[in-house]
């Protein structure tokens, strides 16, 4: 498989196994006065395992100095990290740096740290082995130039309010960073000016693969997030060995995408596919509201699609598919403005942003299958309110690393009119979102969006879609050397008046994580319930922490009758699973996961079983900035 191939690629050339992972320790429990711990004997006949002793023999038998002893040494790491045992309280970010606001600031001292062997929080761990030695020697660290791309002062302007903790956000949200300090020295700081500190710690962003499908086919790839320490980042899959068979077929497939960072968070990148009856590119150049004080931001784009669309058949000897060219582009611009209401409350600026933008989207189609495929014009207009603060805690979705969580609230609407030959077409779209987040009680996300054309004066809907979605994650428990969280997610996608060729599915990411099912499964309505517990253990394999992950699915999806609204009338698919996930915080591929699932019904196999793998988080946060206006996606 695609990733074991990786990850042995890893172990034996990239030197993976370097990040350590750490036992954690907790304050003692204290007894209970009613009932005394000592009170509670083991059983001597019927002990249950005991993992912590397993553990603790593990960690003696790394001690040794046998061959097996140094090779147990390289593969598990039970070194305690320092963060780990004084852990992270959850912070706000925008109140960090209030006393050091409109200071101007004198230096700024910038260290970038390897991926490999270095600690962004204890400045004495430094590489120990050849293979955090040879990790970092095939690494090329950050340039300080791409650093000060990211912050928002500069040496000898005035520190504007959230400056810093924003900074800091933004470093660990780029690519090439995996977690980053910024703050003042309080040493050298006086009543009008400071001097900063900015620690990065970086990732190994270098990344290939490759897959062998058969004696004569397979496919490759390779992945540079951080090029040449610029912040550059380059992918490549190619794909040779394919089948021949059918209209413009080919034995080969290329994607690639190139994308380039410039001052001012200007992005510049280019896209290009090519595969059997299938080519598609684009370019384009973009400025997102970034951060809390944006107050500019846009785009330009231009898109080409070149394919054959299947119109007929079902892929059967007797019945084979058949094929009709789509051929169009787009041409898409946008640009939006941020105000900031006055604020009452002396000392602090309002955390709200007034954001109004507006928007054009040209279609044109040359050559087209379906008769309602017609050439538009597009023009959208928004204005929202949003608030957004930050926290900052660990064991979210990473193994220990600080993880920046999104809270606030969001209201937007949005309003259209489309220029198209078979009737002009009004838009409207609404959007509420809010999230909370504390340490003692979890992590809430509510979020409901409806939009819809209404074409003519007869007030007739098309394309309408009423979604909702909930995110719910508990705190963080504990149990000896163990942590874990809860996972629940409710997603409702409701189609209303849709298109022919318009449907939704089940499958991965958007209804049950690992499903295939037999044959074509489609509808205009669904909702899906998700449930994961994710189990973080101190083991480290090679640089790869380890956590157990164990999941429940359920979805609902009106197949058999898409004119019926809600899908609840039909008996919903199921699955469940356990699996186990190896994340690594200072490589590209941070995660590696294998699950095994069982699916009642559905499934594409005989006993409803399957093994699959993938290298992402199936849960993600929602920020609360927007830029672009658009349609709801129905997908």
């Amino acid at each position: 498989m695609k990733y074991l191939l990786q990850l042995l690629v890893l172990l034996f050339w990239l030197g993976a196994g370097l990040a350590p992972a750490a036992a954690q320790t907790n304050p003692p429990l204290l007894p209970d006065s009613v009932r005394s711990t000592t009170d509670i004997r083991p059983d001597s006949l019927r002990r249950r395992f005991d993992q912590e002793r397993m553990l603790n023999g593990l960690k003696a038998y790394t001690r040794r100095k046998t061959i097996l002893g140094r090779a147990a040494a390289a593969v598990f790491s039970f070194r305690e990290r320092r963060e780990d045992q004084a852990g992270l309280d959850a912070a706000l970010l925008d109140r960090q740096f209030e006393r050091h606001n409109y200071k101007i600031v004198r230096r700024i001292r910038i260290t970038s740290l390897d991926a490999f062997g270095y600690n962004i929080t204890d400045s004495l761990r430094v590489p120990r082995n050849i293979l955090e030695k040879t990790g970092n020697a095939l690494h090329t660290k950050t340039r300080k130039s791409r650093v000060r791309q990211v912050l928002l002062f500069r040496e000898g302007r005035e520190l504007e309010p959230q400056a810093l903790a924003e900074s800091e956000r933004l470093l660990r949200q780029t690519d090439e960073i995996v977690d980053a300090r910024v703050f003042v020295d309080e040493r050298t700081a006086t009543t009008d000016s400071v001097d900063v500190v900015v620690i990065t710690k970086d990732l190994f962003s270098l990344n290939g693969s490759f897959q062998l499908r058969d004696v004569g086919s397979g496919v490759a790839g390779l992945r540079d997030a951080n090029f040449l320490g610029l912040g550059h980042q380059f992918r490549n899959r190619y794909a040779y060995g394919l089948s021949d068979e059918g209209p413009r077929a080919q034995r080969w497939a290329y994607q690639g995408s190139y994308r380039v960072p410039f001052r001012n968070f200007v992005y510049a990148g280019a896209t290009y596919r090519d595969e059997t009856r299938r080519r598609e590119g684009s370019i384009g150049v973009s400025r997102d509201f970034y951060s809390i004080n944006t107050r500019y931001a846009g785009a330009v784009s231009y898109s080409f699609f070149d394919q054959l669309y299947p119109t007929g058949g079902d892929g059967s000897a007797e019945k084979p598919y058949e094929y009709q060219p789509l051929r169009y582009n787009t041409q898409d611009a946008w640009v939006g403005r941020a105000f900031q209401p006055r604020s009452f409350d002396l000392g602090y600026e309002s955390p709200g942003r007034i954001i109004v933008a507006a928007r054009t989207i040209r279609t044109s189609y040359h050559e087209k299958p379906f008769d309602f495929l017609q050439s538009a014009n597009l023009v959208l207009g928004t204005v929202g309110y949003s608030v957004r603060r930050y926290y900052k805690d660990k064991y979210l979705f990473g193994f220990g690393r600080t993880e920046d969580i999104p809270t606030g609230s969001l209201v937007s609407f949005t309003a259209g009119y489309e220029f198209n030959p078979a009737g002009n077409r009004r838009y409207y779209g609404l959007r509420l979102s809010s999230a909370t987040y504390r340490p003692q009680r979890g992590y809430l996300y509510l979020s409901g969006e409806f939009g819809g054309f209404v074409r003519g004066r007869d007030n007739d809907w098309q394309q309408g879609l009423l979604s909702g979605e909930l995110l719910y994650f508990t705190r963080l428990y504990h149990t000896g050397n163990f942590q874990w969280r809860h996972f629940f997610w409710q997603r409702s996608a409701l189609g209303l008046h849709r298109f022919a060729n318009e449907y939704l599915t089940i499958d991965g990411e958007r209804g049950l994580r690992g499903f295939r099912p037999t044959g074509p499964l489609t509808g205009t309505s669904r909702v899906t319930l998700n449930y994961e517990a994710t189990m973080y253990t101190p083991v480290s394999f090679l640089g790869f922490r380890m956590a157990v992950v164990g999941f429940a699915d359920v979805a609902f999806l009106n197949a058999t009758k898409p004119d019926r609204l809600l899908p609840f009338f039909e008996k919903p698919y199921t699955g469940i699973g356990l699996g186990l996930r190896f994340r690594n915080e200072y490589t590209a591929i941070r995660t590696i996961q294998l699950t095994l699932g069982f699916y009642p019904r559905g499934l594409n196999a005989p006993n409803g079983l399957r093994i699959f793998e993938n290298s992402r988080s199936y849960y993600d946060f929602s920020d609360f900035s927007f830029g672009q206006p658009g349609v709801t996606r129905f997908q």
